[in-house]
C-alpha cells in the first residue's frame, strides 16, 4: 500500500454544504491536505455520486457547471474506474464483512487505488477491511499509514 487516501462522497459534498457548519470546515481542510499532499484519491462512483449529491440535494444545490468543474479538478486523483474487476473485489467484501453493495464498491476501489486509508463518515471509524483502514475524518484528521497506527 501507499500512502495515499481515499475519499467517500460524503466527504465531498460537506465540503460544498453551507448548512454542514463544522463538518465543512473539517471537510475543508481534510480535502486542502490531501491537495497540498497530493494523496487523494476517489473513484469514478464518488465522481457521479458527487455530482448529483450537491446539484440535486443539497438545499441550495450547486449549479452543474461548478459542480462539473470540481469533477474535472478531481480527476487529478486518479479516479479509480468501474469494471467487472472492481464489482468482483467489491463482491467478495460484500460477502465477507456485511457492508451494504455501495460501501463494498468504495472500499474496493479504495484498495485498487493503493490506499491505506478510506475517509468516511459511513463505515465503522478504526475498521479495517484488507489493508484499508476506515477513518471518519469528524473524529480525527491525520492520514497514517496503517503501519503506522
Amino acid at each position: 500500500m501507499t500512502d495515499s487516501c481515499f475519499v467517500d462522497t460524503n466527504i465531498l459534498v460537506y465540503a460544498r454544504d453551507s448548512g454542514a457548519g463544522a463538518k465543512q470546515k473539517k471537510a475543508e481542510a481534510l480535502l486542502e491536505e490531501l491537495w497540498s499532499s497530493r494523496r487523494g484519491r476517489i473513484s469514478v462512483q464518488v465522481l457521479n455520486e458527487y455530482f448529483v449529491a450537491v446539484t440535486r440535494k443539497l438545499k441550495p444545490g450547486l449549479p452543474a457547471k461548478i459542480a462539473w468543474d470540481d469533477v474535472t479538478s478531481l480527476r487529478a486523483w486518479q479516479p479509480v474506474p468501474m469494471d467487472y474487476s472492481l464489482m468482483e473485489r467489491a463482491h467478495d467484501l460484500f460477502a465477507q464483512h456485511s457492508l451494504s453493495w455501495w460501501d463494498s464498491l468504495i472500499v474496493a476501489a479504495a484498495a485498487a487505488a493503493g490506499s491505506d486509508v478510506l475517509y468516511s463518515e459511513d463505515l465503522s471509524h478504526g475498521q479495517l477491511l484488507g489493508n484499508v483502514r476506515i477513518v471518519n475524518p469528524f473524529l480525527e484528521l491525520e492520514c497514517k499509514s496503517t503501519t503506522s497506527l
